[in-house]
C-alpha cells in the first residue's frame, strides 16, 4: 500500500551524516574571492600539476591578476562574455578565474565539438574572446568572422612540458606549437602572462550578476544557454564543503579528472578545490592509463569521476599495479554505476563511491548519498543542505506521489538558475514557482532517499507498459560478459514500440543476441525483454562519459525509415 508523506517535512533530514547542516549560513563571496584567501592562507602549497608542470596558490593568483589585465586591455568589461576551449589545463583554470574577476561571463566549450556546435554557442553568447589550444587554432581563426570574437589567444601544451627555468619578464623560450596562421589579434598564451601586470581593475561584484552561460550537453536537445550567478556557483560549492564535513581546508589532493568545460567538472573539482585550497592534478585526456598514472603518481586523496572512468580503470592492465588506497573520497555522477564496480572498487581502496545527480541546470549537484552514513546503492542518496525535491505527478505537475511511487523529480535551491538565455519559453516550461522541472522520473523511500528511474523521454511504451530503459540497462550490466549497456524504444506495429538492446562486450568476450535476450528472461517481465540486440565496440558519449541515448534512438530512426 502507497504510504503518503508531506516533502516539507524532509524526511530526508534523519539520515544526514553526522555534521551536515540542514540549512547553511553562506558567505557573500564569490570564486574569485575564495581564489584570493587560498593564496593568502597557503600561498606556497601547490595548487595545480599539469602534465608534471607544479603552480603554487601564489603563482596561480598571479597569472590570474595578469591575464584578467590582458583581457580588460582587449577591452572585455562587466557583462561581456569570454569563450574557454581547452581542455584541462592551467591555462583553462586561471581563464576562467582572470573572466570572473573583472565581471566578464564565462564560457565554457568543449573542444571536441564540430564547428557549427561552437559557432552556435559563440554566437548565442556573444563572446568577444576565444582562450584556445594550439591545435585548434587554425580552426577557430577561419570560424571567427562568422562570430562577435575579436581576440583568440592560444596555448600550447609545450610551454608546460619543458623543463621550467623561465621567470616572468625574462625572455621566452621558445617551444613546440601546432601550427598557426600568423593573423591579427591572436596572441599566445605566455606571451600575454609575460607582458601584462598583475593589476587588473577592481570590480565589485555581487552574487546576483551572472557569472557563466553554460551550455547544456545537447542530450536532450538543442544546446541551451544556462545562466549560472556568481550566487549559484559560490553556493554550490558551500553546499558540496558543508556535505564533506570530515575534509578541511589544505592539504588534500583533487584528482581532475572529470572535463571542466562541463558543469559537473567545474564545480566538484576546480571550483572545490580552489574553495578548500586543495592540490588538483589535471588530467587532459581522462583515459584509463593517465588516471591510474596519475593514481600511482600523485596520490590523490578526492576523486570525482564518471561511471566510465570507474569501468576503464577497473578493467585495465596497469590496475595491478596502482595502489588505490590514497583515496579517501569516491564521487559519481552522470549515469548509473554498476553495482559490480562500486563493491570492487571498495575493495581496492576501503573507500565506497557516493552516487549523486545533477544537471546543468543546477550548478549540477541537488543529490548525493552522505559520504560517512548510510549508502544505498542504486540511489541518488539525498537533497543537499538547502535542497527542496519532490516527485510530482506525471501528469499534473502539482500532486505529490506517495513513498515508492514514480512522478517527475523536482528541485528548489540556491544552486538552481537564473534561466535560459534568450529562451523565455524553454525557461517557463523548466522553472515554475522556483522549482526545478528535472524531466526525471523518480521515486523516494521511507529514509528520504531518491531513485532515478528514467528521463520522461525516454520511457517506452510497449503494449501500452510503461518501460524505462535504465530497469534493462541495470539489469545487462549484472551480466559479467557487458561492460556498457543501453535500451531504446523502437517502432512495433502491434506493440506501439519494443525494446531493442545495445553492447559492448568486455575485452575477449563474445556472445550472441539469443544468449543476451535468454539472460534478460531470468530479471524482466516478458513485455520488457529486448527483441533485439546490436553489439558494438563502443557507445556515443558526451564529453562526461553519459551514453547518448537520443543519439542510439535517432540513428536506429534514420536507418528504419532508409
Amino acid at each position: 500500500m502507497a504510504v503518503n508523506i508531506s516533502y516539507e517535512s524532509k524526511p530526508w533530514l534523519k539520515s544526514y551524516e553526522k555534521g551536515v547542516p540542514e540549512n547553511i549560513k553562506y558567505e557573500e563571496l564569490t570564486m574569485p574571492d575564495y581564489l584570493e584567501k587560498s593564496a593568502k592562507d597557503f600561498p606556497d602549497d601547490t595548487a595545480m600539476v599539469f602534465v608534471g608542470y607544479k603552480m603554487t596558490y601564489r603563482q596561480f593568483k598571479d597569472h590570474v591578476d595578469r591575464f584578467a589585465t590582458c583581457l580588460t586591455e582587449f577591452g572585455i568589461k562587466k557583462g561581456d562574455a569570454v569563450s574557454i576551449l581547452l581542455p584541462n589545463s592551467i591555462p583553462c583554470v586561471v581563464a576562467y578565474y582572470s573572466i570572473l574577476k573583472i565581471g566578464a561571463i564565462v564560457v565554457m566549450n568543449n573542444p571536441l565539438y564540430s564547428d557549427p556546435e561552437l559557432e552556435h554557442q559563440f554566437k548565442d553568447s556573444e563572446s568577444k574572446v576565444l582562450i584556445t589550444i594550439d591545435a585548434l587554432g587554425k580552426r577557430m581563426i577561419a570560424l571567427r568572422p562568422k562570430t562577435k570574437i575579436k581576440q583568440i589567444v592560444y596555448m600550447g601544451i609545450g610551454d608546460f612540458l619543458n623543463p621550467i627555468k623561465r621567470f616572468l619578464g625574462k625572455k621566452l623560450k621558445k617551444f613546440p606549437f601546432a601550427d598557426v596562421p600568423d593573423a591579427p589579434d591572436v596572441y599566445r598564451w605566455m606571451d600575454c602572462i609575460s607582458r601584462y601586470q598583475p593589476n587588473p581593475p577592481k570590480v565589485k561584484l555581487s552574487l546576483d550578476d551572472i557569472a557563466m552561460y553554460q551550455y547544456t550537453g545537447g542530450t536532450t536537445g538543442v544546446s541551451k544557454g544556462v545562466i549560472l550567478t556568481h550566487g549559484n556557483i559560490s553556493k554550490q560549492v558551500q553546499q558540496l564543503d558543508a556535505w564533506f564535513p570530515t575534509f578541511g581546508r589544505g592539504h588534500e589532493t583533487m584528482l581532475g579528472a572529470l572535463p571542466y568545460f562541463h558543469v559537473f567538472g567545474l564545480s566538484c573539482s576546480m571550483n572545490l578545490a580552489v574553495f578548500a585550497s586543495w592540490n588538483q592534478i589535471l588530467i587532459p585526456r581522462p583515459q584509463p592509463e593517465p588516471l591510474l598514472e596519475a593514481i600511482r603518481t600523485y596520490k590523490p586523496t578526492f576523486t570525482p569521476m564518471v561511471p566510465t572512468m570507474y569501468i576503464g580503470m577497473m578493467n585495465h592492465p596497469d590496475l595491478a599495479k596502482t595502489d588505490m588506497s590514497c583515496i579517501k573520497g569516491a564521487f559519481s555522477g552522470s549515469a548509473p554505476l554498476p553495482v559490480e564496480v562500486i563493491h570492487e572498487f571498495q575493495k581496492l581502496t576501503g573507500t565506497f563511491i557516493s552516487e549523486g545527480f545533477g544537471m546543468t541546470e543546477t550548478c549540477p549537484v541537488t543529490h548525493t548519498n552522505p559520504f560517512n552514513g548510510k549508502q544505498k546503492v542504486g540511489s541518488i542518496g539525498l537533497p543537499l543542505s538547502d535542497t527542496m525535491s519532490r516527485i510530482v505527478d506525471l501528469d499534473d505537475g502539482v500532486t505529490d506521489m506517495p513513498i515508492g511511487k514514480p512522478g517527475e523529480l523536482i528541485v528548489k535551491g540556491p544552486q538552481v538558475m537564473k534561466g535560459y538565455k534568450g529562451m523565455a519559453e524553454e525557461t517557463a516550461n523548466v522553472l515554475k514557482d522556483g522549482w526545478m522541472y528535472t524531466g526525471d522520473i523518480a521515486t523516494m523511500d521511507e529514509d528520504g532517499y531518491f531513485y532515478i528511474v528514467d528521463r520522461k523521454k525516454d520511457m517506452i511504451i510497449s503494449g501500452g507498459y510503461n518501460v524505462y530503459p535504465r530497469d534493462i540497462d541495470e539489469v545487462y550490466y549484472g551480466n559479467p560478459k557487458v561492460e556498457e549497456a543501453c535500451s531504446i524504444g523502437v517502432p512495433d506495429a502491434k506493440r506501439g514500440e519494443n525494446v531493442k538492446l545495445f553492447v559492448v562486450l568486455k575485452e575477449g568476450q563474445t556472445a550472441t543476441a539469443q544468449e543476451m535476450i535468454e539472460f534478460g528472461k531470468a530479471h524482466l517481465a516478458a513485455y520488457k525483454l529486448p527483441t533485439e540486440v546490436e553489439f558494438r565496440k563502443e557507445l556515443p558519449k558526451t564529453a562526461v562519459g553519459k551514453i547518448l541515448r537520443k543519439e542510439l534512438r535517432a540513428e536506429e530512426l534514420k536507418k528504419r525509415k532508409g
